[in-house]
């Protein structure tokens, strides 16, 4: 596996690929393609790095994390669904760990996400707060 730093041409296909993590994370909105294209490109311009995961020639997932915060905020992280259950997942995540220098990473989990909480799990991330939401 090797790891490649993304660039603003890479957007349509981080676009793409986040449509998918939305997909697969349940979560209470959907945004279309266009509006995810707009979204990254807004990562590019701000304090984010992308990243691909690339076995041989092709790319089994990415990850999204800001470059400024401390520890490091991992905002999306995704392996292709038919790239799945291979150990790419942590691999990639060991890779990314170690392409950026540090020993401590922040990620988000939707509560309902149980797949994603073993997974982090899986890599020693410990839940540390509660994110709660209200509607009227």
């Amino acid at each position: 596996m090797t790891i490649k730093e993304c660039t603003v041409e890479d957007v349509p296909l981080l676009a793409e690929m986040n449509q998918h993590f939305i997909e697969d994370e349940e979560p209470e909105t959907n945004l279309s393609l266009p509006h995810l294209e707009e979204r990254m490109h807004g990562y590019f311009r701000s304090e984010y790095l992308a990243f691909f995961f690339c076995v041989d020639d092709n790319i089994v997932g990415y990850a999204l994390c800001s470059k400024t915060r401390t520890p490091v905020y991992l905002r999306q992280f995704f392996i292709s669904r038919d790239e799945r259950r291979k150990g790419y997942g942590k691999q990639a995540f060991h890779m990314l760990i170690d392409h950026l220098g540090v020993a401590e990473k922040d990620v988000d989990v939707y509560a309902w996400n149980d797949s994603a909480i073993r997974f982090w799990r899986s890599l020693g991330f410990e839940k540390r707060r509660y994110n709660m939401n209200y509607k009227m």
